[in-house]
């Protein structure tokens, strides 16, 4: 009997220990994945405040590498590059401006050199042409002065290179969606674009209180000559956003100073800091008309160019009061200027008295010497025909004084008396 106990007792406590057994077991893989949602919560929660660094597969979150040769441009370096534009609230003035760029003067080279590129890299032109080849950037239609910079205006590649006679073969990996070209280097007429248009535009920001130029786009221009000769004829070829390709201008250093060989600046702050210089072609208006077509003669076209540029420079400058000290500077300076007009004005009056004087002594020794010979012609018995020429003079001269009309001050009148008493005594 109390081996049967015995044995009942045991089996009891076997199924209690292996119940609590399970129960652990249960307990420790709950707890286990208990720990694991709260290191994946914990996890997800350090992404939401810290960054973490992971692998980015190919479309990861709509995130594409663009790349340019050996170099990467992902979508963060390009919108580091990127020049925002003011939103509408912000603004209070703007005016559009379209300027040409000679690209052979100023410091306007350092975007046309090198002509091919070589160990220095290359040119604006080239840096465009291999980024619109790899299907990299989107260029829009010229349409003189009615840009419009959306899906409906975007150009082919392949129809502006025919358009152009630019040669041209497709690139391995072309598709209809994706076409990409490549081309040699001396296919590109990179010698022939010398001048560049560009959409700037003057913006006043109320945020910063100031006006800033920024350049919206750009345009490569074709100089050609025709079959005939003569001057070469201008061909816009298309509008490049200079925001999509920022960050390869970026990556271009370039001379800027013969004296320095030191590349110094980029392409990019070429256009930021405005080191270009151009002149004004056209304004925005409603007419569409430029700057030639208002103002056909080159005296009324420079003069407008000018004015506007000059507005441009000190609309900053307009904006605010200036201290005491620069209004009396500016009172000196129109006062000095003042004088020195009014002496030129005084020494001019003098020497038109002298003037006077002079061609009133002249005219005393003209009379003198015709008295002289009138006496001594004469005394001297000439012949006959230069008494007649003197007669002749004499009655012409007595014409012209009956001619004269009286003054009508009676200043002159004495005066004439006087010379008639003069004459007498």
């Amino acid at each position: 009997m109390k081996s049967l106990r015995l044995i009942i007792a045991v089996l009891l406590i076997g199924l209690t220990v292996g119940a609590y057994a399970q129960d652990a077991n249960n307990t420790g893989g709950d707890s286990k994945a208990g720990s694991t949602g709260v290191t994946r919560g914990s996890r997800s929660g350090s992404n939401s405040s810290t960054p973490q660094v992971s692998r980015r597969s190919g479309n990861d979150r709509g995130k594409k590498d663009k790349k340019d040769g050996n170099a990467l441009i992902t979508d963060r370096q390009q919108s580091f590059y990127e020049v925002r534009e003011p939103s509408d609230a912000d603004l209070q003035w703007m005016k559009v401006i379209y300027r040409s760029i000679d690209l052979t003067k100023g410091k306007n080279p350092a975007l046309y050199y090198p002509e091919e590129p070589n160990a220095d890299g290359e040119n604006l032109f080239f840096i465009i042409m291999r980024l619109l080849a790899k299907n990299q950037i989107t260029a829009y239609e010229y349409l003189d002065g009615r840009e419009m910079f959306t899906d409906e205006f975007k150009i082919k590649v392949d129809e502006m290179l025919d358009r152009f006679h630019i040669y041209y073969t497709e690139a391995k990996g072309s598709s209809a969606k994706n076409p990409i070209y490549e081309f040699e280097n001396a296919d590109i007429p990179s010698n022939e674009v010398l001048s560049y248009y560009i959409i700037e535009k003057w913006e006043f920001d109320t945020r910063s209180n100031q006006m800033k130029a920024r350049v919206e786009a750009l345009c490569p221009v074709l100089h050609r000559m025709d079959e005939w000769g003569g001057e070469a004829v201008r061909y816009p070829m298309f509008w490049v956003k200079l925001n999509d390709i920022r960050p390869y201008m970026a990556q271009q250093y370039v001379f800027t100073d013969d004296d320095n060989n030191l590349p110094r600046y980029s392409i990019d702050d070429f256009f930021k800091l405005n080191m270009y210089t151009g002149e004004i072609y056209k304004t925005k208006n409603l007419r569409n008309q430029s700057l030639r077509q208002l103002y056909p003669e080159d005296e009324a076209y420079k003069h407008a160019q000018d004015s506007i540029e000059q507005r441009l420079r000190s609309f900053n400058q307009d904006l605010w009061i200036p201290p005491l000290e620069v209004l009396q500077a500016r009172a000196e300076a129109e006062e000095k200027a003042r004088a020195e007009a009014e002496g030129e004005l005084v020494e001019g009056e003098e020497d038109a008295e002298q003037v006077e004087g002079e061609a009133a002594a002249e005219g005393a020794e003209e009379k003198t010497v015709t008295r002289t010979t009138k006496r001594g012609s004469k005394s001297s018995a000439k012949a006959k025909d230069t008494k007649k020429a003197a007669k002749a003079k004499a009655k012409e001269k007595k014409a012209k004084i009956k001619e004269r009309k009286p003054k009508s001050s009676t200043q002159t009148v004495n005066t004439g008396v006087r010379s008639v008493r003069n004459r007498k005594k």
